[in-house]
């Protein structure tokens, strides 16, 4: 009885401090014409919650990843918000969870070799960061990476262990999504969903409509395969149904040739990973690809495709953007050329560390071919170098690009085998892997032509994916304990979350 009374009291004492700190954070905002004062109890109250169990503010940050929205400083740096400062408080918070709880944690994740090649990843950027032509910008740079891979890769891997650990993520995305897609429709519907207006309907949600389409697109999988841990007929799986029928409408009316294409090619990798040919097609997109490289460095063959720069403009009709881009005449493709070219005479200037994370724009002028200018090349919203690759590639050097690729690579084939191991009547556990397989697919696809994977709304999928493949490597092993959800202790202090199926 004493306990219970001295909790007692202790929570009636807790209750009034924060409604003090609650009225005078109002009375004090108001006074001095400082209402964001007002957000200090909600900032506490997160806090706290976050020491006390961190996966519900977790959960609350996917939440969040849909609705997020970008934020500039006076000075000329920006952030996601609520997203980022979200990432680095739960960094921080695991961080110290992982010091206090490591030796009780299960090893398998970390020794997984997707973990082993995200480590590699993440240390060659803190590597090239102190070779780095200007430290400053790599070294946040580097920063944002480690948050991004510390939250949604380990902390990912700690939370989304099982099937039904990832049906809350599922739900977690898709209601939020659904809730901006039918906001932007309201918006959109008053132009008749123009093409030439898509853009300024996706404020505060969407910086553009190829970021707003790459979510959609990415995520498109996962409601497909959904479908599939649901009875027909029940609510869910009609909730699932209408929230398909949704995505393929918004991605139609966010007018993006890449998540159209995106989405063709998904179809092909799932009979591609059905029939076990991931090898095969890797290898020969590799020799493609060289092909294609060698070609236009081959005694300067890309000045054939140089645009006219009186011809290459901007389109406000989707039909004719197609035309354009066929006949080289649409200004994002051939301005995307204009940087990619300049990116390949950066790469031969320092091949080994490149010009350090983040440097693209500070150097990439000086590189450059004037035949290849369009309208927009002065560049006044600091943009990169759309295409992923290329830009790890000029930033990392080529041991980057070769880890990156061998990260990529790597989790396409594990995840082939895992899926192949699984037991066919395990309909739900194979719907996870071949939609993280699917979903990674389409995020690949997207940075061929974009340098996306540093924002919150595909950076975030993609090393959660790759933490779903870890974890579904062990789901086939027979190890019913690893399968039965474990209660919480009696305490406030969250439970140990193993990283993964304790090894035999």
């Amino acid at each position: 009885m004493d306990k219970v009374l001295a909790a007692r009291q202790q929570s009636e004492t807790m209750f009034r401090g924060f409604a003090v700190i609650l009225l005078a954070s109002l009375f004090v905002g108001i006074a001095l014409d400082m209402y964001y004062l007002a957000g200090i109890p909600a900032f506490l109250l997160l806090t706290y919650l976050t020491l006390v169990d961190f996966r519900k503010v977790f959960f609350l940050l996917l939440i969040c990843l849909p609705l997020s929205t970008e934020f500039y400083f006076p000075n000329g740096l920006a952030t996601d918000l609520p997203t980022e400062p979200l990432m680095v408080g739960l960094m921080l918070v695991y961080g110290l969870y992982c010091l206090r709880h490591g030796r009780e944690m299960g090893s398998r994740f970390l020794r997984h070799p997707i973990t082993l090649l995200v480590l590699l990843h993440l240390f060659w950027i803190f590597a090239t960061s102190i070779t780095s032509e200007n430290l400053m910008v790599s070294f946040k740079f580097s920063l944002a990476k480690l948050w991004y891979i510390v939250v949604f890769f380990f902390m990912a891997g700690s939370i989304l262990k099982r099937p039904q650990d990832i049906r809350l993520f599922f739900w977690s995305i898709l209601l939020p999504l659904i809730a901006t897609i039918m906001f932007i429709w309201a918006r959109h519907a008053q132009t008749g969903f123009s093409f030439d207006t898509v853009s300024g309907v996706l404020d505060p949600f969407y910086r553009n409509h190829v970021n707003y389409a790459a979510l959609l697109a990415l995520f498109t999988p996962f409601v497909w395969f959904a479908r599939q841990w649901y009875p027909s007929g029940s609510l869910n799986r009609w909730a699932v149904n209408i929230g398909l029928v949704i995505l393929l409408l918004a991605i139609q009316f966010s007018y993006t040739r890449t998540a159209y294409l995106t989405l063709m090619i998904a179809i092909g990798a799932f009979f591609i990973i059905r029939l076990q040919l991931v090898r095969l097609v890797l290898v020969a997109s590799l020799v493609v690809g060289g092909l294609l490289i060698g070609f236009m460095v081959s005694n300067n063959n890309y000045l054939q495709f140089a645009p006219d720069f009186e011809k290459t403009v901007t389109h406000h009709d989707f039909d004719n953007l197609v035309e354009a881009t066929y006949k080289m005449q649409d200004i994002s493709t051939m301005e995307r050329f204009y940087r990619w070219i300049a990116g390949g005479y950066m790469s031969g200037e320092k091949p080994l560390v490149g010009f350090g994370p983040g440097n693209f724009y500070n150097f990439y002028k000086s590189y450059t071919v004037s035949s290849f200018e369009t309208y927009v090349s002065d560049n006044p919203e600091k943009s990169g170098i759309h295409s992923y690759y290329l830009m790890t590639l000029v930033e990392q050097g080529i041991p980057g690009l070769l880890i990156f690729l061998a990260l990529c690579f790597f989790a396409l084939i594990r995840g082939e085998k895992i899926y192949a191991t699984i037991q066919k009547e395990n309909k739900a556990e194979r719907g996870i892997v071949m939609a993280s397989m699917l979903s990674l697919i389409i995020i690949l696809a997207f940075i061929l032509i974009n340098d996306m994977i540093e924002t919150d709304k595909m950076g975030s999928f993609f090393f959660m994916f790759l933490a779903f493949l870890v974890n579904s490597d062990g789901w086939n092993a027979k190890r019913p304990q690893d399968h039965a959800p474990k209660a919480a202790p009696p305490s406030s202090i969250p439970p140990p979350l193993p990283t993964g199926p304790t090894s035999s």
